[in-house]
């Protein structure tokens, strides 16, 4: 009860301070996107500035400036440089730190492209990246970036043709979603828009999407790839595409991400876009998503539709994995000393904070695998790539099985509370 009450006083506080921050006093209608490498291995990173960014439009909300979820392994904030008040924040994730549980990392050093965004500020900001250690932010990186300066790139990219699919409204009020294609050539654009199209109708099959498709727009570029296909390094296959998306991340054959990070934001900075899905011109099966970055699927395999579900589901509410049996490439990725700060998994060590409210009386924790339960929400052992130790809400759902519109009722009220930040 204590924990509880504590919470939600230090919310309210929040949010009497979120309110004080008026959009207009300290940025224009544009994107401020920063471009750096985080460089490092198990034990140490390094983050390395590579360039600031102009972008032509913000679609973001311009009243939820400030991320009230905590959710992320890393969170950015954004203060002004002259009374260091902060005006903006977002918790995100990345492949570095993915990669930073594998056992490449216990001998390797890597580089990983990585971006931020932002509203584009009318004066000088803070500019200040955290990192979670023992799952508490700690500040990593901190930059100034004074918004004049000449060597802030305005270069326009590309002019790609692009489109709405489904349009409800302005992009401020609005969760603006784009579709890239990747491994799409010149003659296979018509494939692609029919593709985009497809997917959209994969999002809005699924609740709570499909009780929300009003608070949506969804809109794609044609942008083109000399070649078809996409690469699969184990296999020596390599094509020449326009984001470089490829297969065999971290040596997982399934795992499908994005290589060239900044051709994919400069193609999307086209449009007003709050997340990016990548559509990949392949068969085979797999997928990506990454917290408030992107996600990724292949457009024509048999469970496309649940992919990219699933995937929306981890890049857009912050969603964990929710299975336990399956092969992954990390070790160790989540503590059982502390509650995870994915909003559907628990170590049951302050469970209050997590879906409590949302169990019946009658539902003992942890909750029995059998079938009295099945249908109800509880605490289920086995989540997080782990059979013992951390707990999933429900017996199923679409972030632990090949399962479409399958989402648990905690899963759905992570989503909603993410559309309703999006849509303010």
């Amino acid at each position: 009860m204590y924990n509880s009450e504590l919470l939600l006083t230090l919310l309210l506080i929040n949010s009497f301070g979120f309110a004080q921050v008026k959009y207009e006093q300290y940025f224009i209608p544009k994107t401020l996107r920063i471009d750096f490498y985080e460089t490092g291995n198990s034990t140490e990173r390094k983050i390395i500035f590579e360039l600031a960014k102009q972008e032509p439009y913000w679609a973001g909300s311009k009243i939820n400036l400030i991320d009230t979820f905590n959710y992320g392994e890393y969170q950015y904030n954004i203060y002004d440089s002259v009374s260091d008040k902060l005006i903006f924040s977002r918790g995100y994730c990345t492949l570095f730190q993915e990669w930073k549980a594998t056992a490449e990392a216990k001998k390797e050093t890597r580089s990983f492209y990585e971006t931020a965004t932002m509203p584009f500020p009318i004066k000088t900001i803070k500019f200040e990246i955290q990192a979670r250690k023992n799952l508490e932010l700690e500040t990593i990186y901190t930059r100034y970036i004074n918004p004049n300066d000449r060597f802030l790139n305005t270069e326009i990219p590309n002019r790609y043709n692009w489109y709405y699919i489904v349009k409800n409204g302005g992009y401020n009020q609005k969760v603006d979603i784009v579709i890239l294609p990747d491994g799409y050539t010149k003659d296979e654009l018509k494939k692609f828009r029919e593709d985009a199209k497809r997917f959209a109708g994969y999002l809005f099959n699924t609740s709570p999407f499909k009780e929300n498709e009003n608070k949506f727009n969804i809109l794609a570029i044609d942008a083109i790839s000399e070649e078809s296909g996409t690469d699969f390094p184990g296999e020596n296959i390599w094509k020449n595409t326009a984001i470089s998306s490829n297969f065999y991340t971290f040596n997982i054959e399934r795992y499908l991400t994005i290589s060239d990070i900044k051709s994919m934001r400069n193609i999307a900075s086209i449009v007003p876009y709050d997340h990016i899905i990548v559509l990949v011109n392949t068969k085979a099966y797999g997928g990506g998503g990454i917290y408030n970055f992107f996600s990724v699927v292949s457009s024509d395999n048999m469970f496309s539709e649940y992919v990219c579900v699933h995937e929306f589901g981890h890049a857009f509410a912050g969603l964990g994995d929710e299975y336990y049996d399956s092969d992954v490439a990390v070790e160790n990725f989540y503590s059982f000393e502390k509650e995870p700060w994915e909003p559907n998994l628990s170590n049951l060590k302050n469970f209050a904070t997590k879906w409590k409210d949302l169990v019946s009386k009658d539902v003992p924790i942890p909750t029995p695998a059998v079938e009295k339960y099945f249908g109800k929400v509880g605490a289920f052992e086995g989540a997080g790539y782990s059979a013992k130790g951390l707990y999933r809400p429900a017996y199923d759902c679409t972030m632990k099985s090949v399962s479409v519109d399958n989402f648990c009722p905690v899963c759905k009220r992570a989503i909603q509370r993410m559309i309703d930040f999006y849509a303010k």
